[in-house]
């Protein structure tokens, strides 16, 4: 019944599809499908995933999409299972059991609709740990603690609530959250993903900040909240290049609050 479906989107980035079909292929828990939705201008990608042996479980989807969130979409629009997780290529789970532990939790927790855990990113040079519980009277602070990454989703939740939005060309996981936010939700209190940083969110973070703002008051009109939080976090971005934020980042970090 809690069966999984791992959806991978890949664009044109071989070495990165290769390291996350690594970390899928590693779980002690494989899943019921992995699902690869290459919509890539070349053929290195396909060529790859015909020439070389694949589990049983893996299968894909080679065709020229519209972007990430038309990509998302055909991935759970063709997913075979109940679960749906997006482990978008060069992201890797944190360890061999976690598809074990987060089949486990939804069979101990059946009503539970979609749940989020906690990501291994790097920030101002530092690798930690980052995670809270979601809490919907805190969506004008954006994903910062409930990544995306590491989000399982039933997918009738996306019969619900709708696919993700098109019309957002970054913060589109951020426009589905707010969506998502009054489905039966549970955290599992484990590091679920390692965040590839090379990524477009992360190339045009300041630009998704701006996005935020326009989401969050699409919803719950204007915010006041919303646009000092977003502020704050437009001048820890611009901190955290310098030497001095980075030295700063690096106490807060031995002092256990990465994730504060």
């Amino acid at each position: 019944m809690n069966a999984i479906t791992v959806i991978s989107i890949c664009f044109n980035n071989l070495s990165d599809l290769q390291k996350t079909c690594i970390s899928v292929d590693e779980q002690t828990v494989h899943p019921n499908e992995h699902l690869i939705i290459n919509g890539s201008t070349t053929n290195e990608i396909a060529n790859w995933l015909i020439s070389h042996p694949q589990p049983s479980y893996r299968r894909w989807i080679n065709e020229r999409d519209k972007g990430i969130g038309d990509a998302f979409n055909k991935g759970i629009q063709n997913a075979r299972f109940s679960i749906t997780h997006l482990l978008h290529a060069g992201d890797s789970y944190a360890s061999e059991n976690v598809l074990g532990i987060v089949k486990s939790y939804y069979d101990e927790n059946p009503f539970v609709q979609w749940t989020s855990g906690n990501i291994r990113v790097t920030r101002a040079g530092e690798m930690v740990v980052v995670g809270k519980p979601f809490d919907a009277t805190k969506l004008y602070r954006g994903m910062r603690s409930v990544a995306h990454p590491t989000w399982f989703v039933k997918r009738e939740v996306y019969n619900r609530i709708g696919l993700f939005n098109n019309d957002f060309k970054i913060a589109m996981d951020y426009d589905l959250m707010c969506r998502i936010a009054q489905e039966q939700y549970g955290y599992i209190n484990e590091t679920i993903a390692v965040f590839d940083d090379s990524g477009i969110s992360t190339k045009n973070y300041l630009q998704s900040l701006k996005d935020n703002i326009a989401i969050y008051e699409h919803y719950y009109g204007f915010s006041i909240k919303c646009r000092i939080w977003q502020f704050r976090l437009r001048i820890l971005h611009w901190l955290l290049q310098t030497r001095f934020g980075k030295w700063l980042f690096k106490i807060k970090k031995g002092l256990g609050l990465a994730n504060a």
